[in-house]
């Protein structure tokens, strides 16, 4: 499993329908793309639920690394870059993908959170810790899904949950889901992944 995830930011005066018109447009383009597990389709917007910006910052897990390429390299990312310039796109090998009790409810929130990894801790024990906290994250009343990664050049670890109401519980960076496309979820391998 790959996660990877750009981030779009816009000016505090922005109008966020533009993003919401153009992910009702063109969201569902992905909705039978070839190695996607999941794509949410994620905004935050400044002054709603404690957001200080607005921005469109779109989350991936793939269940193939071909499928990531293609969506990059084959023209669909293109189209991204030709309306809003070309984000930096963050990249992390996964560690860890768990169903919640709410899986296949409708996404409305998702909630990212980022975490470096100390230097002086051993990385197998800091691995199965984002290991036990994707799991726990999933095990969450309102939990769609909840994944772990680690971008090994930063030495950064993310948790990535979907959840089925506006105010998980979960912490971390809160954005509203406009839309979720999960052509390949069910073949996104389940638990540790090494």
């Amino acid at each position: 499993m790959h996660a990877l995830q750009y981030e779009v930011t816009f000016p505090a005066d922005y109008d966020m329908t533009v993003v919401r018109d153009r992910v009702a447009r063109v969201g569902h383009r992905l909705d039978a793309w070839d190695g996607l597990g999941v794509k949410a389709y994620l905004m935050r917007e400044r002054g709603v639920g404690g957001s200080p910006v607005n921005q469109y910052a779109p989350f991936y897990l793939w269940d193939t690394a071909e499928g990531m390429n293609s969506f990059l390299w084959g023209g669909a990312f293109q189209g991204l870059v030709n309306d809003f310039g070309r984000p930096v796109v963050q990249h992390w090998t996964g560690l860890a993908y768990e169903e919640g009790g709410a899986a296949g409810s409708p996404a409305r929130a998702a909630v990212r959170r980022r975490r470096p990894v100390a230097e002086e801790v051993e990385l197998s024990a800091a691995m199965e810790e984002a290991v036990r906290e994707a799991a726990r994250l999933a095990g969450l009343d309102g939990a769609v899904c909840a994944g772990a990664a680690v971008d090994p050049r930063h030495w950064e670890v993310v948790h990535f949950s979907l959840w089925d109401h506006d105010r998980p519980t979960a912490p971390g960076e809160v954005f509203q889901v406009l839309h979720v496309s999960e052509p390949g979820r069910d073949r996104l391998p389940r638990g540790r992944q090494w």
